[in-house]
């Protein structure tokens, strides 16, 4: 089973832009259990959410030829907290990208009423590396296990909602 923690994707610019959703909900087993009786969405999983809509842009770049595993979080800095029924809106951009790694810069946000940007919520940097690049000669199985079905399916979201992928 593979944890999704985004739920669409509303944008993907190739090699520049991705915005993705994720609905926050009591649905949800985690809420639960972080803090019992006081709800609120870990700071890991919304870092999780933004490496994969940042995954995503990466991997896409390169018609998900490689194998784009999260290498590094170069910063998070969470602003507010995060609660059921809160929407947040991933926005990751490609800072740099190479046969080796891509770096990128996003922003989680909380919607408002009427403004879907809403609130800062949250600042996260993270460093992409191209597994089948590595130095070490490791050889790793020949389909894509990173990109599977589900990541595929959330990207026909795009079209789905009316959106065209750039």
């Amino acid at each position: 089973m593979r944890w999704m923690w985004i739920d669409r994707f509303e944008k993907l610019v190739s090699g520049t832009e991705a915005v993705a959703i994720k609905n926050v909900s009591m649905a949800e087993e985690h809420l639960h259990d972080h803090f019992p009786g006081f709800p609120v969405m870990p700071a890991s999983l919304i870092i999780e959410g933004m490496a994969q809509t940042a995954g995503v842009l990466v991997g896409e770049a390169n018609q998900f030829k490689e194998k784009v595993i999260l290498g590094k979080v170069s910063k998070a800095t969470f602003h507010h907290d995060v609660y059921p029924g809160d929407q947040l809106r991933h926005v990751a951009k490609i800072i740099s990208l190479d046969a080796s790694f891509g770096r990128t810069e996003g922003k989680t946000w909380r919607a408002k009423a009427g403004d879907p940007f809403g609130e800062l919520v949250a600042e996260i940097d993270l460093m992409f590396y191209h597994l089948d690049q590595n130095m070490s000669g490791q050889k790793f199985p020949e389909e894509n296990f990173v990109f599977t079905d589900q990541f595929h399916q959330l990207l026909r979201s795009i079209e789905l909602n009316g959106e065209s992928k750039e």
